[in-house]
């Protein structure tokens, strides 16, 4: 006869992922993302945070190019009010955003993996990335 020990154990949880992006590294759980940021990432105000991917509301990207630098950010209701204007003043406030990363032209394949991850991660919490 068989035992089964797994019974009454959690599942377990798949590994984290790190993505390091321009003075910005997340660490991407099954559950919440990590961001911490480098001395030159909190000079514009935005700080290290924790975003439980339960409370995204909608996952902002921009692609980044050789003449700028691309993002993504988780938003959650606090973000609510950037996501009705769209002006440059905007954009400025989502690269200082705690909950943005910031990517590099060199850093492209980074952004991409992070942003399909994420996504993932935001619809796997029951929620809708792209509003």
């Amino acid at each position: 006869m068989a035992y089964d020990f797994s019974k009454g154990l959690p599942s377990p949880q798949p590994a984290a992922q790190v993505f390091k992006g321009y003075v910005a590294a997340v660490t991407l759980h099954a559950d919440r993302a990590e961001i911490k940021r480098k001395l030159m990432g909190k000079v514009t105000g935005a700080k290290d945070s924790v975003i439980p991917l339960k409370d995204v509301i909608k996952v902002l990207f921009k692609e980044p190019t050789r003449l700028a630098n691309g993002y993504v950010q988780l938003a959650t209701e606090q973000d609510r009010g950037q996501l009705r204007t769209a002006t440059a003043e905007a954009e400025k406030a989502v690269a200082n955003n705690s909950r943005t990363v910031m990517f590099t032209w060199n850093q492209r394949e980074t952004y991409a993996a992070y942003l399909k991850a994420a996504t993932a991660g935001v619809q796997a919490q029951g929620g809708n990335p792209f509003g």
